[in-house]
């Protein structure tokens, strides 16, 4: 698949995805841009198919020390085989996000809207049988509760064999990782300790904490 820019040339792989991100809602900590894709694990991946992005929303998981995102999708998906050709993928982790007043500001302004979000980019790699069971063993074990855990290994083996079959695993190395934290940064102390205190009373207190964060930090 050969992608086009606008005077007809062909893109490089890494060049499709892009986002905009003014320099004071940078945020380039490895670790943070970590804790988000962990806490937020449930992604939208972005490539493209026939010429056009194509989106699946699947949880990821994380592997630090390989810098590698781990996932699976249909095998019927027309996303899956475009996958593996080379291109680039995009994965995007929405965090806490809300609607912020302006009649929360001690200046006037106007609405906006704050939040935060990752976008990891690299190329897929498929995983062979072994990387797939592991993978499934690895995804059921974050998500299931501790008290009453589900895995596998407890599906009869004809009904586990039939459903690997019809999906693919993928291993995603991240060459690139950007974050994007929207909280305030370029409005005065006092607007943004406004807006911290009305997101609380209005129950949005991963929002606001974030933003609490960002202040001390500044």
């Amino acid at each position: 698949m050969r992608l086009i820019g606008k005077n007809g040339s062909s893109l490089p792989p890494g060049s499709v995805f892009a986002v905009y991100v003014p320099v004071p809602f940078r945020e380039n900590d490895s670790e943070r841009l970590y804790a988000t894709i962990e806490r937020y694990s449930f992604a939208t991946l972005v490539n493209v198919v026939d010429g056009a992005p194509y989106v699946t929303h699947l949880p990821l998981l994380l592997d630090r020390e390989r810098r590698t995102l781990y996932g699976h999708l249909a095998s019927a998906n027309p996303q899956t085989s475009a996958l593996f050709e080379g291109q680039s993928t995009l994965a995007v982790f929405q965090g806490p996000h809300a609607y912020i007043s302006p009649r929360w500001y001690a200046e006037p302004n106007v609405p906006t809207w704050n939040y935060i979000a990752v976008h990891a980019y690299g190329r897929a790699v498929r995983l062979d049988d072994a990387g797939l069971a592991g993978l499934l063993e690895r995804l059921t074990a974050r998500y299931e509760t501790e008290t009453e855990r589900w895995h596998p290994g407890l599906l009869p083996d004809d009904m586990l064999s039939r459903l690997r079959k019809v999906i693919t695993g993928f291993a995603l190395p991240i060459e690139r990782l950007e974050g994007k934290y929207k909280l305030s940064q370029n409005r005065s102390r006092a607007d943004r300790q406004g807006a911290t205190a009305a997101l609380h009373e209005h129950g949005e207190g991963a929002l606001a904490a974030l933003m609490d964060e960002a202040l001390e930090e500044r």
